[in-house]
C-alpha cells in the first residue's frame, strides 16, 4: 500500500517536473513582456495588443527550442512513475 511520504514525494517530483519544463517559456514570456513595456514607455504608445503578437512569436520560438527537452523531461517523469507503480499496488 501507498504510504502518505511517497504520495508527498510523488506530488514534490510532479511539482519540480512542472516548474522546471514551464521555466523557459515563462522566462521567454516575462522577458518579451519587459521589453516591450519598456518601449511603450519610451513611445508613449499605449496599445493594449501590442504586447500579444511578440509574446506569442516569442512564446513559439520558445516551444520550437525547447520542446524537445521539455517533452524528454515529461516522458522521463511518467516513466519513473510507471517503474514504480508495481511499488505502489503492493
Amino acid at each position: 500500500m501507498i504510504t502518505q511520504g511517497e504520495v508527498v514525494s510523488i506530488a514534490q517530483d510532479a511539482l519540480y517536473t512542472i516548474i522546471i519544463t514551464s521555466a523557459p517559456l515563462l522566462l521567454i514570456s516575462l522577458i518579451v513582456g519587459l521589453i516591450i513595456s519598456i518601449f511603450q514607455t519610451v513611445t508613449s504608445i499605449q496599445e493594449q495588443t501590442l504586447t500579444f503578437v511578440p509574446k506569442i512569436l516569442a512564446v513559439f520560438l520558445g516551444i520550437m527550442l525547447f520542446g524537445s527537452w521539455m517533452m524528454t523531461e515529461m516522458t522521463d517523469f511518467v516513466n519513473r512513475l510507471w517503474s514504480d507503480f508495481s511499488l505502489y499496488l503492493s
